[in-house]
């Protein structure tokens, strides 16, 4: 067969396509609207390498952190910055203190010049949330003047809170880990940057294959859309003179032009959300639309393998079709669908994965290649099994009402449209359900004991050095949703052995409290004001002992530009200082060195300690830690404010956790979208039938029963195999990790009601137009 008669056998087919009258248009449509959404997100998926590489750049460019500060001196190049972070609500908020020492200061990305003492220039999303009723309590944090707003090159995403703040005396404070000079923006991370772990490696492959083999589905299901009136129209070909293999090839044709509109369709829905992404934050994720700027060599692949799978999965339904002169030969007695090659799929997908078991983290990378086939083999088997299954179960469903004898015989004549109906459901489910148990089975791994205990404390103040304490606690006592403090002052204190001070020091930590509150960190003997105390338990401090003399003198370590001359402070060993023995404290640390009560203080080392503030917040108080952090800001802008919680997850375990929802919500919307257009076209098929119905005196109630029947037994099915699949998956999974399997049944049943949802939701939106289609004005023809 030569290629002018593949090209002319096409040619007439999309013709036919896209020249049919309102039918043939009418099936183009729901055809392109339903391969342009998969489209759309393939274009979404193939710009998201450009995507995180766009964000990382900008992450890159406005990094602040001074790798050489200690070489740094005053100049006119240099800038001091503060970092002065947090929260509000469950947003973080990225704050920068900034002061020029030099008319060539360098300045942030995205902000056209540093802010003047009182001012800030800000996010535009801070902006807003500034000037909304909402962000009433951020106003008071923040005190500046707003003189302007960052651009895009100086953030992340476009709802990113951001904002830097000009301000006086910051040189005074750079011995405040926060506090640093820089002469330059920007630093490349990369060579700070661990390696990814071989199992966040695995999960990340499998997520993607999760989420695309859904998208390939519905594309193929959306190009077979029309199928029956399809046929029926080769039929007329072949009375007219065309052969069996023409026949084929124009309605490959159909298919092509349809894939094609699908294209165009999908690259403006692309576009159009694009256009839109500015506005959309998901799971604290926002981007800017420059940033989808899908790869070419990606969009040139979907661009070729869109068509081409329409053809190809076109010719592979029609080999088991007979298209005769005068009908379509399909509903006299078909072949039973055999069961033994179908097994061949899934069974493969678990022999490409089974090799791996054990593995772990501990024994390299995962062979990426056996990863994503035995991923898509077990999942691609589900759309192979299901028709069977769907085909085996109906052929022995019983008698029953009449809304389910409609339903049952329906099924019996097309389960094969059924199951196609219901295939990229099930898929979604099994592929969820498994990353569920994989996610479930390794968070231990990634998730760590912070040692805080929460029922003692619930959130955390800590104070630059020299902020007086005592003020500080009596600002927080009277916040509103703050129940108890305990207020503590750090300091650490060294004895020189030699006058070189290149040599080692002896040193030791000075905390000073009153009496209850040094009881959190030591069993205390008879305690009153003036006391001092040794610590005692703690392994590794070796030097309290020997500093533990009387009259000895620690010289406070000073704080400040270490290049500025500084006052020598010293605290003298007392007499009778106790002994104590160390306890945990409410952050699950042993403290060391000496605890002092206030009026065991010598004057100035108060200017030489940072304060810690522990406090127990009253949950019932709204915005309870917004006013926390409020009063941390009044009390110095680089106190900062951390709320507690008993444990923590690794922060890469938990950007890849967020991706997955990000993209599991783009699939469940493509999921019900494109299931409703099927849902629609499946109906429009059958008008005629059911206006006929109506016409004989059947009640609309039972149509409509029938109607949901003919979903819900395909998707039931579909779900208890998608399940079966996903558990396996999961537990094979979950054994290459070297995780102890670990069924969640909870989660198996969520994930499964979730799909039964989307399922349920199509089904009421299709009710309408239904009812519609059962008008007897739908007997009519053209």
């Amino acid at each position: 067969m030569s290629a002018r008669q593949w090209a002319r056998d096409l040619t007439l087919g999309a013709r036919f396509a896209l020249t049919g009258g309102r039918e043939g248009w009418t099936r183009a449509l729901l055809t392109a609207v339903g391969v342009g959404l998969g489209v759309a997100l393939l274009l979404l998926t193939a710009a998201v390498p450009n995507l995180l590489d766009a964000r990382d750049r900008r992450e890159d460019a406005r990094q602040d952190h001074a790798y050489s500060q200690d070489t740094l001196r005053p100049s006119d190049d240099t800038l001091l910055i503060a970092h002065a972070n947090s929260d509000f609500r469950d947003t973080d908020l990225r704050g920068r203190l900034v002061e020029a020492e030099g008319p060539n200061a360098p300045v942030p990305p995205g902000v056209s010049e540093l802010p003047k003492p009182g001012e800030m220039v800000v996010s535009p999303a801070l902006k807003k949330l500034l000037a909304s009723d909402e962000g009433e309590l951020l106003r008071d944090r923040l005190p500046y003047d707003v003189v302007g707003t960052i651009g895009e090159p100086g953030l992340i995403g476009s709802q990113e809170l951001a904002f830097y703040a000009g301000t006086t005396g910051l040189a005074a404070r750079l011995d405040n880990p926060t506090v640093m000079r820089i002469d330059a923006f920007g630093a490349d991370r990369s060579q700070y940057t661990e390696p990814l772990d071989p199992v966040l490696v695995m999960l990340t492959l499998v997520i993607f294959v999760v989420l695309l083999v859904p998208v390939g589905v519905f594309i193929a299901t959306a190009v077979r859309f029309g199928g029956e009136r399809r046929d029926r129209r080769l039929a007329a070909l072949r009375l007219v003179g065309s052969d069996s293999r023409m026949t084929r090839r124009i309605a490959a044709g159909e298919a092509l032009a349809g894939a094609v509109l699908g294209l165009v369709f999908g690259t403006l829905f692309f576009l159009a959300g694009r256009a839109f992404a500015s506005s959309i934050e998901l799971f604290r994720v926002s981007v800017f639309p420059s940033d989808l700027n899908p790869s070419w060599l990606l969009a040139l692949l979907v661009a070729v393998a869109v068509p081409a799978a329409a053809v190809l999965v076109t010719l592979i339904a029609l080999r088991g079709v007979v298209i005769e002169p005068l009908g379509v030969v399909r509903t006299a007695r078909p072949a039973r669908r055999r069961l033994w090659w179908r097994l061949l799929l899934p069974l493969a997908g678990v022999a490409m994965l089974v090799p791996m078991i054990g593995q772990g983290s501990d024994n390299g990378d995962f062979n990426q290649v056996l990863v994503v086939g035995g991923v898509l083999c077990l999942l691609v088997g589900v759309t192979a099994l299901l028709p069977w299954i769907v085909e085996t179960v109906v052929a022995r469903l019983g008698a029953g009402g009449l809304a389910w004898q409609l339903a049952v015989r329906r099924l019996q004549l097309s389960s094969g449209t059924a199951a196609r109906m219901v295939n990229g459901i099930a898929v979604a489910v099994a592929g969820a359900i498994a990353l569920q148990m994989l996610f479930t089975g390794i968070e231990g791994q990634y998730t760590r004991d912070t040692g805080q205990d929460v029922s003692r404390a619930q959130m955390q103040v800590d104070l630059p050095d020299g902020v007086p304490v005592a003020p500080a606690a009596a600002a927080f006592e009277k916040t509103e949703g703050v129940r108890d403090i305990q207020a503590l002052s750090h300091g650490y204190a060294y004895e020189k052995l030699t006058d070189d001070p290149e040599e080692a020091v002896r040193g030791a930590q000075l905390t000073v409290g009153d009496c209850e509150d040094l009881r959190a960190l030591a069993k205390l003997p008879d305690c009153r004001d003036g006391d001092v105390f040794a610590l005692t338990g703690v392994d590794y401090d070796t030097d309290t002992p020997f500093l533990n003399k009387p009259g000895r003198t620690l010289h406070m370590q000073p704080n400040g530009d270490s290049a500025a001359p500084q006052r020598d402070v010293v605290w003298t060993v007392p007499e009778g200082v106790k002994s104590a023995a160390a306890v945990e404290d409410p952050s699950g640390m042993l403290s060391s060195g000496f605890l002092l009560t206030p009026g065991a203080v010598t004057p100035g080392v108060d200017k030489r300690m940072a304060g810690r503030l522990w406090l127990g917040i009253d949950e019932s108080v709204a915005d309870a830690q917004e006013l926390v952090r409020n009063t941390a800001a009044s009390v110095d802008p680089l106190a900062h404010a951390s709320t507690w919680a008993a444990t923590e997850r690794v922060t890469r375990f938990d950007s890849i956790r967020t991706g997955l929802f990000v993209g599991a919500t783009a699939v469940l919307f493509l999921i019900g979208t494109s299931l409703l257009v099927s849902q629609l076209e499946q109906l429009r098929e059958r008008r005629k039938l059911l206006s006929a119905l109506v016409a004989f005196g059947t009640r609309r109630r039972t149509l409509s029963l029938s109607v949901l029947w003919q979903t819900a037994v395909p998707i039931g099915l579909g779900l208890v195999l998608s399940s079966l699949v996903g558990t396996v998956l999961g537990a094979v999974l979950l054994r290459m990790t070297a995780t102890p399997v670990r069924v969640d049944w909870g989660s198996v049943a969520g994930m499964t009601a979730v799909g039964a949802g989307v399922v349920a939701l199509v089904t009421l939106l299709s009710l309408p137009p239904l009812l519609k289609m059962m008008r007897p004005d739908g007997l009519r023809t053209e």
